[in-house]
């Protein structure tokens, strides 16, 4: 984690928010218009919609205010901006809410369907958008992806609780089909849309 980081408790959040600094920290500061796995937006737009949505977990679960941008539909404008400091804001945001949830609730406030969760779950909704856009970042700009098989795991397990209703909205396209060979996080990726062997060229 990056010095002063703020930690959820929740361990597959936490090791979430970790691979988007990650991916986000090996952006160069020329990488910012290159496109992505989601279609139609560019690294810059993509790191600013998962900022925004982190933003948004924050406030469906203490009630401030959220992003002050729509994160569907971000500008890509970077002039201005520094990048750490825009990414750390969202995920400390996020990070606190999530500390002080009861883990023993019944269910919480999240921005996505169907809006009232578990705290497991929503805490790895939060995280399923930081880590997938860590790898959609991360394939744009080169680098290795900081999402593994073995985050991939559980945020499979909460992407099947809720990415369904989401595909109707445009938030994922539809599922690829499962290929032999595939480790949980081809798995994962294929079941959001993704292809898990996308790349630039």
């Amino acid at each position: 984690m990056s010095e002063g980081a703020i930690f959820s408790g929740w361990d597959v959040l936490d090791a979430s928010h970790k691979a988007l600094r990650v991916a986000v920290g090996g952006v160069p500061a020329e990488a910012w218009h290159l496109p992505t796995p989601c279609e139609g937006w560019n690294v810059a737009q993509v790191f600013q919609h998962a900022v925004g949505d982190q933003i948004g977990f924050a406030a469906a679960l203490t009630g401030e205010p959220g992003p002050g941008f729509d994160p569907f539909d971000p500008s890509g404008e970077m002039e201005g901006v520094y990048p750490s400091a825009f990414l750390e804001d969202g995920l400390a945001r996020a990070a606190r809410a999530w500390a002080e949830v009861d883990r023993n609730a019944a269910e919480v406030a999240t921005p996505v369907p169907p809006h009232r969760m578990s705290p497991w779950s929503g805490s790895a909704a939060c995280g399923l958008d930081a880590a997938v856009h860590a790898w959609d970042i991360a394939l744009a700009t080169g680098r290795p992806s900081p999402l593994t098989p073995e985050l991939a795991r559980p945020l499979l397990r909460v992407a099947r609780e809720i990415v369904e209703p989401l595909r109707s909205y445009g938030a994922f396209a539809a599922a690829l089909a499962p290929e032999r060979g595939d480790d949980d996080m081809a798995v994962l990726l294929r079941y959001l849309g993704r292809d898990p062997r996308w790349s630039t060229s």
